[in-house]
């Protein structure tokens, strides 16, 4: 029992930390980061969620060289005009 109230007051003391915002319903700020943070930033944000994700598909991480990578190209409306 004593663990379990040991954990329990680890866990509160970390949540003291944890950095929370309120906002009231529809004044919630923009998921656009572009005006806080620079491109680099971002792909370093996104790294680590792409990690999780091949995790959390229970799949291995894909080894095949960038160039090698399957992708297709889809061009939009407009593209190549100027």
């Amino acid at each position: 029992m004593t663990k379990d109230i040991d954990r329990s007051a680890e866990r509160a003391a970390t949540r003291r930390s944890w950095p929370v915002r309120r906002f009231q319903f529809g004044a919630e700020p923009s998921d656009d980061l572009s005006a806080f943070t620079s491109p680099e930033e971002r792909l370093a944000m996104m790294w680590p969620l792409a990690l999780e994700a091949w995790e959390l598909a229970g799949r291995p991480l894909p080894t095949y060289a960038r160039s090698d990578a399957p992708v297709r190209c889809v061009r939009g409306a407009g593209a190549g005009t100027a």
